[in-house]
């Protein structure tokens, strides 16, 4: 049989594909544009219809209208999100949907160890030459996924760039297909407003040449990247590709030519932004996506000298605990690989890690700096981790620090509508004189 004639025997629709996924079966997807649209609609129309039910899907960082996080399939098909965002936000704040608390670089090994997984459902791009298929823009944990996953069906998107680095589909190892060629989530660009503006100059300042670094998604980390347009010798080693760093590339701010590992080569662990990017991953031999086991594990990220990570956060209490999961109680995302990256870039050589956020929220009526955390806020990264807490008003160097000169740094770069509140709780408690 040809590698053509078996692809037309696996092939199939994808409520052919959902009508093989019984009641009671867990699925599962990998991060972000991995997921199938086709066949999980699919999935997500059997519940609806009453023809299947007590479905668990796990899913890490949605794209915008994910089925499994939808009110009207609860109670048939239940999402469990291992990051959260927009859908699935709202689908556990209203008690229809489950989290996973973890480290981002546990995931595969959570997956592996814990997770019966029924069944892998993946985007993948066109078939290659042999019969391969490659998610391009996700690696995090499909190694691992598909290994442990008793049957596997792709979703073929010739939209999805194809990645020689990314896991492997065979045509043989694979139970069915189906074909959808709907365009790939995007993400608007961000606004690059003053204040993200002037933290990102903040954080640009003290990235020498060099250095590898890692950013995240928003207005602040395109914020970074946009500072350092004018670096040279950076390199990229990072969970999430981005188009801030499409432009550091393109711009020859980025050469990766100065990292000790992977020289040469940009390294993720999935991607998610515009079609410029997506076309910019599509078989480039400068570009790895891999697992992120591997990509976020510190010990990995530490072989890099002059490691810069930059993240976010929701707030910020005077010993330096970081909240970057929760409004007090309600849920707002996961750990991610916030963690990951403050040990590894404090392990190198050299290395900095910046938590940094507007000074306020709310339009201004909230300070995130606060004596104490809102109660029931989640810690992500702990007050022993933490190096640098930037906000528009500057940076306060914790790591290192006594809890006295953590307060007085963390006030100074604090909005000045709160500084003398914060002055008088800090006071107060006996932490300033």
């Amino acid at each position: 049989m040809t590698v053509q004639e078996l692809y037309n025997q696996k092939r199939m629709t994808p409520r052919e594909i959902a009508a093989k996924i019984p009641s009671g079966s867990v699925i599962s997807t990998d991060t972000a544009l991995s997921m199938p649209y086709g066949i999980m609609e699919a999935v997500a129309d059997r519940v609806r219809a009453g023809e299947v039910t007590g479905l668990t899907q796990h899913t890490i960082l949605e794209v915008p209208g994910t089925p499994c996080y939808q009110q009207d399939v609860a109670g048939g098909l239940t999402g469990v999100s291992w990051f959260s965002s927009g859908d699935a936000r709202m689908a556990v704040n209203g008690g229809w949907a489950d989290v996973m608390p973890g480290f981002f670089r546990d995931f595969p090994g959570l997956f592996e160890q814990y997770i019966d997984v029924d069944y892998l459902c993946v985007t993948v791009s066109s078939m290659q030459e042999g019969g391969v298929f490659a998610c391009g823009c996700s690696g995090a944990a499909l190694e691992a996924l598909k290994r442990k996953a008793k049957h596997i069906f792709l979703e073929v998107n010739a939209n999805m760039p194809f990645s020689a680095s990314a896991t492997p589909f065979r045509l043989e190892e694979i139970d069915g297909l189906c074909e959808n060629d709907r365009p790939l989530a995007t993400l608007p660009a961000s606004n690059l407003d003053d204040v993200s503006l002037a933290i990102g100059n903040y954080i640009a300042e003290r990235i020498p040449d060099g250095a590898t670094i890692q950013l995240g998604i928003g207005a602040i980390p395109d914020a970074v990247g946009l500072a350092l347009r004018e670096k040279k010798h950076l390199g990229l080693h990072t969970e999430l590709f981005t188009d801030s760093m499409v432009e550091l590339i393109q711009c020859g701010a980025v050469d990766n030519s100065m990292k000790p590992i992977h020289t040469g080569k940009t390294v993720s662990a999935f991607a998610y932004g515009s079609k410029r990017m997506y076309d910019y991953i599509d078989h480039n031999p400068d570009f790895e996506m891999l697992p992120v086991s591997y990509v976020n594990s510190p010990i990995v990220i530490a072989k890099h000298p002059n490691f810069v990570s930059i993240n976010a956060a929701l707030e910020v209490d005077f010993f330096g605990q970081v909240c970057a999961e929760s409004v007090g109680t309600r849920h707002v995302s996961g750990t991610g690989g916030q963690v990951d990256y403050v040990r590894g870039a404090v392990m190198s050589e050299g290395g900095q890690s910046f938590i940094a956020f507007p000074s306020t929220a709310k339009g201004g009526q909230i300070s995130r700096i606060k004596s104490t955390l809102t109660p029931g806020a989640i810690v992500t990264t702990s007050k022993n981790d933490v190096d640098c807490v930037v906000t528009e008003y500057g940076v306060a160097k914790l790591r290192g620090r006594t809890l006295r000169q953590r307060v007085q740094g963390l006030i100074a770069i604090a909005h000045p509508n709160f500084r003398d509140e914060l002055t008088f709780e800090a006071k107060k408690r006996g932490l300033l004189l």
